[in-house]
């Protein structure tokens, strides 16, 4: 199946059942979040890349959801893997996209839930449960609902760099000429921010800042983002211009004058 051969009423429902989803995580990752004693797997040899109970318990009840409810589906997840289907979609779960904020007791986490087709992702939400916010796109449906109620989701019309706020997660971003073109942009902007997580990404939908350049993401890190920032009228791609989902280098612009401008600093030391 393709998001072309669903009707209105099935896209309603995949919007009820990914509530259903982010609702399950929410009780999973509140449950953990900023309790004593919580304590982290690291997945990493060398470096740190946390994982925690809560990580895994709230993948785990999405799951459960989606085993009832949508067999036929295929499944990605950061913490337990890949799961085949048969329909043509696929579900991409990261359970806590940032979970070095969430051992931390910060709030720029957050979960992040996906269904793409062969095309890439085109539902998407991410979901802070500690402030209670929940940022969903999907064709034609673009909105933010959180403690003022629900609001459309529209990105920026912001005209150039030099009028431009960006946010990265790490400022030591990706390798040496990476870190060399994430400058070339962030030099020409107004502002510069980092250790923003998913939640950068949602805030770039709510139409408060303009640009995301990141490099080393999974495709669990940036399907949800993607579908969100389409649908709220903004651009998603690699460093090249080119479909983003599968990871890697990305750049989400609120806007095609912005993504140009971009693009062409993060090029131009090729």
């Amino acid at each position: 199946m393709r998001r072309t051969d669903l009707s209105t009423a099935e896209l309603t429902q995949l919007l009820a059942l990914t509530d259903r989803l982010a609702d399950a995580a929410r009780v999973q990752t509140l449950q953990h979040f900023r309790q004593t004693g919580l304590t982290a797997d690291n997945k990493l040899a060398e470096g740190f890349d946390p994982v925690t109970v809560a990580d895994r318990a709230a993948e785990a009840a999405i799951r459960d959801i989606l085993a009832l409810e949508r067999p036929d589906d295929a499944i990605l997840g950061e913490e337990h893997g890949t799961r085949p289907g048969t329909s043509g979609l696929q579900w991409i779960i990261d359970p806590i996209d940032g979970t070095r904020a969430y051992i931390s007791g910060t709030t720029t986490w957050g979960v992040l839930i996906a269904l793409a087709d062969a095309d890439g992702p085109f539902l998407g939400v991410i979901d802070q449960p500690y402030t209670q916010e929940r940022f969903i796109g999907a064709p034609g449906f673009a909105e933010l609902r959180g403690p003022r109620g629900t609001v459309p989701l529209q990105t920026r019309a912001t005209p150039a760099l030099g009028q431009a706020i960006l946010f990265s997660t790490f400022p030591e971003i990706g390798t040496e000429a990476e870190r060399a073109a994430f400058t070339r942009v962030s030099q020409a902007c107004k502002l510069t921010r980092y250790g923003m997580d998913c939640y950068a990404y949602a805030l770039l939908a709510a139409g408060h800042i303009d640009l995301v350049i990141e490099a080393g993401l999974n495709a669990y890190d940036i399907a949800a983002p993607l579908a969100v920032i389409q649908a709220a009228g903004g651009i998603v791609t690699d460093w090249q211009g080119r479909p983003a989902h599968a990871g890697g280098q990305v750049v989400a612009a609120a806007n095609a004058a912005l993504h140009a401008q971009a693009l062409e600093r993060l090029q131009a030391g090729s």
